[in-house]
């Protein structure tokens, strides 16, 4: 029992201020990086700002948190009972939002534990290698929008408007369509050319069919 009680007094590591000090620098510094670039490159739709601001936090508790408890075996075992009760329930709403949180963990955990070259080659291979082949910044230089159209049932049909539209646009794409006694409508996932394309493909529309709506709004894919 005696030999238990000295196994938990006995320090496991000793905690040096300024490496801890400059490990916690690193860690918020490269939460802020990840904060960053998850809100710029990221392909959440929203909370952006909500789980962003979280990130550089979380990444600061878990390392106090693991330099604390890597300095006794009695505080990590005491670690071990308080998560057995707490629970977080954070609305996740996409898979992206959770990956996101495990790289803040892990710059918590890995500057917590002293890895600090590892840690941040890790972690900026890991962002490299995000923005460059799993990231939104190609998506976000393509023009994608939903164009709705409404017209009367007398007026046209939808593939004579397919027809005008297709000349503008480097796809198209039916998304919804729906018939009325008096009144049609359609909804297109379009992809312009350009900006100036809109403005062109509106007044061909106007043009060529009399009555008909057009509007626009940013595609959710986008």
């Amino acid at each position: 029992m005696n030999q238990f009680a000295e196994l938990l007094n006995q320090p496991v590591a000793n905690i040096g201020l300024f490496s801890a000090l400059f490990n916690f620098v690193l860690c918020v510094g490269m939460g802020l990086v990840l904060r960053v670039f998850y809100m710029r490159w990221s392909y959440s739709l929203t909370g952006k700002t909500h789980i962003g601001a979280v990130l550089p936090i979380l990444a600061a508790v878990v390392f106090l948190v693991i330099t604390i408890v890597k300095s006794s075996l009695a505080l990590s075992l005491v670690l071990v009972g308080a998560l057995s009760i707490v629970r977080f329930r954070t609305p996740i709403k996409e898979p992206e939002e959770l990956i996101y949180l495990f790289i803040a963990i892990s710059l918590g955990l890995g500057y917590g534990a002293g890895q600090t070259m590892i840690t941040t080659v890790i972690v900026t291979l890991i962002m490299l290698f995000v923005y460059f082949f799993l990231s939104n910044r190609k998506q976000n230089e393509l023009l994608e929008y939903n164009m709705v159209l409404g017209w009367n049932a007398e007026a046209t049909n939808v593939h004579e408007l397919v027809d005008v539209v297709s000349p503008h646009v480097s796809s198209i794409k039916l998304l919804r369509l729906e018939r009325g006694e008096q009144k049609n409508s359609a909804v297109l996932a379009v992809t312009p050319k350009s900006h100036a394309e809109l403005d062109q493909l509106y007044n061909k529309l106007e043009e060529v069919f009399s009555g008909v709506t057009v509007s626009f709004y940013e595609s959710q894919n986008a």
